[in-house]
C-alpha cells in the first residue's frame, strides 16, 4: 500500500461572496493568510508549470483535474525561478508521486516555496460557482484563530487585480544574455531547419515564461532579456533585429511605464507580443483592455485563426483582454479569435511590423498547435511586414509536416 501522509491541519477558502471551504492544508502548513483572485486552470497536467508561471502573480489557483501531485515535480519542468501563485486549490493530493523524472512530491516543494495548498474540497463546486458569478477575491487560511466571517471580510476587502502593476515584482532587473534552446524538449512533430542567420531580439521581461525565451532561440534568435520598464533608449542600445514583448501578470493598463516606452519604439523593428505583450502593444496603439468575467487558463482553448479559418487548440492564462472595435479603430487588424466567447486572441498591423496573440504558443503546458507563430516572427524581421494569413498559413504547414524543412520548400 502507498505510504499516507500525516494528518494535516484544516484549511478554509473564503471567497468575497460570503462562501467558504473547508479541506485540509499541504504545502507551508504555518498558520497564516493569503489573498488572492482565484481563479480556475481546466488543463490535465502540467501543474508544475502552472505554478510557477508568472502570469499567476496574485492569483490562487485551483485545478480542474481532480487528482495532483501524481508525477511529483522536478527541477526541469519550471517556467521561472519560484512557485508564482499565491496559493493552490485541488481536490485530492495524490499520496504517490509515481514518475522516474520525479525528484519530490509535490507537497515537499511547496512547503520548501513557503506556499500554502488546500485539498478535500469540492473543486467542480468551486468551478461552476467562478464560471457563473465570475472570478472573485478569496483568502486560503491554515490559521484556527480568524473565523469564517472574519476570512470573508479580509476577502471583500482584498485589492484584486484592476488597476495593479504586478509585473514588476515578477521581471528581472537586470539584462541577461539567455542562449538556453529547447534542448531535448524540441517536439518531434514538423522540426524546421534552423536559419544560419541569428537575428538580435531583445525581449522585455514582464515576467517571461522560459519555455518562451527557450522557443525565441530555437528559432533563430539571439536573445537579450532586459526589465520591464526598460527604455527606449536601452532598447535602442542593443541595435535588435526585433522586440518581443512577454506574457505577466495583473492589469495590463496599469503597466504603463512599458506602454509608454511601446509607444515611442513603436515600428522602429519588427515587434511581437504574447499574452500580456499582446494586451500591451494594443494599448500602446490606443486601444482599449476589459476585464474578463472568469478569464481563459487552460491547455485545450480553442482559437480560429480568422485567415486561414484553421483551428488551433491553444495554451492561455489571461483574465483580461482586448476589444476588438477598439483595435480596429487604432489601426490593426483582428487574426486571431476565441471560438468559446469570441473575444479577441490576435491581431497584426498593416503598415507596420508588429504582430501579437493573446494565447500561449510556446505551450507549456499545453499543445504545440501555435509554434509556428515564433517562424512568423523570425520571418517578419527579414521581411519588415507582419506576417499575412497565406505567410502564417505556409509556417504552420512546414511545422504540422513530417517533413520539416523540406516539405516548407514544396509548399
Amino acid at each position: 500500500m502507498p505510504h499516507r501522509s500525516p494528518a494535516r491541519p484544516p484549511a478554509r477558502l473564503a471567497l468575497e461572496d460570503g462562501t467558504v471551504f473547508h479541506g485540509h492544508a499541504f504545502g507551508d502548513l504555518t498558520p497564516r493568510c493569503v489573498e488572492g483572485e482565484v481563479c480556475f486552470n481546466t488543463s490535465l497536467s502540467g501543474y508544475q508549470e502552472v505554478l510557477t508561471d508568472p502570469s499567476y502573480a496574485g492569483q490562487i489557483v485551483t485545478m480542474t483535474n481532480p487528482m495532483i501531485g501524481n508525477y511529483g515535480v522536478n527541477d526541469d519542468d519550471l517556467e521561472s525561478q519560484r512557485v508564482q501563485v499565491s496559493g493552490f486549490v485541488i481536490r485530492e493530493l495524490s499520496n504517490i508521486d509515481s514518475n522516474y523524472r520525479s525528484s519530490s512530491k509535490l507537497e515537499r516543494w511547496l512547503e520548501r516555496s513557503r506556499v500554502t495548498g488546500i485539498d478535500g474540497l469540492d473543486t467542480r463546486a468551486l468551478t461552476r460557482k467562478l464560471r457563473t458569478d465570475g472570478a472573485m477575491d478569496g483568502v486560503l487560511c491554515t490559521d484556527g484563530s480568524v473565523s469564517d466571517a472574519e476570512l470573508v471580510e479580509r476577502a471583500r476587502a482584498s485589492v484584486g487585480l484592476v488597476g495593479r502593476n504586478l509585473v514588476e515584482t515578477v521581471s528581472r532587473s537586470e539584462p541577461v544574455r539567455w542562449a538556453e534552446d529547447l534542448g531535448q524538449w524540441l517536439p518531434v512533430q514538423g522540426e524546421v531547419a534552423k536559419p544560419a542567420e541569428r537575428k538580435r531580439v531583445v525581449a522585455l521581461d514582464c515576467g517571461a515564461k522560459l519555455n518562451i525565451l527557450r522557443n525565441l532561440v530555437d528559432s533563430g534568435c539571439e536573445v537579450t532579456v532586459l526589465p520591464w520598464d526598460a527604455s527606449p533608449e536601452a532598447i535602442r542600445e542593443h541595435q535588435p533585429d526585433g522586440l518581443f514583448v512577454s506574457n505577466g501578470p495583473g492589469d495590463p493598463a496599469a503597466v504603463t511605464p512599458t506602454i509608454e516606452t511601446l509607444k515611442q519604439v513603436r515600428g522602429e523593428v519588427p515587434t511581437f507580443g504574447i499574452c500580456l505583450g499582446h494586451q500591451l502593444l494594443a494599448l500602446a496603439m490606443g486601444a482599449e483592455t476589459v476585464k474578463l468575467k472568469f478569464g481563459h487558463r487552460g491547455g485545450n482553448q480553442p482559437v480560429q485563426n480568422l485567415g486561414t479559418r484553421k483551428v488551433e487548440i491553444t495554451s492561455q492564462n489571461h483574465g483580461f483582454a482586448v476589444t476588438q472595435e477598439s483595435l480596429e479603430q487604432a489601426g490593426a487588424e483582428p487574426t486571431h479569435l476565441n471560438l468559446n466567447d469570441r473575444t479577441l486572441e490576435g491581431f497584426r498591423h498593416g503598415t507596420e511590423p508588429t504582430f501579437a496573440v493573446q494565447y500561449h504558443p510556446e505551450a507549456s503546458p499545453g499543445p504545440h498547435d501555435a509554434r509556428y507563430l515564433f517562424d512568423c516572427f523570425r520571418a517578419m524581421m527579414d521581411t519588415g511586414q507582419s506576417p499575412t494569413a497565406e505567410q502564417m498559413d505556409h509556417a504552420q504547414r512546414a511545422r504540422n509536416s513530417v517533413g520539416g524543412a523540406s516539405a516548407a520548400a514544396g509548399v
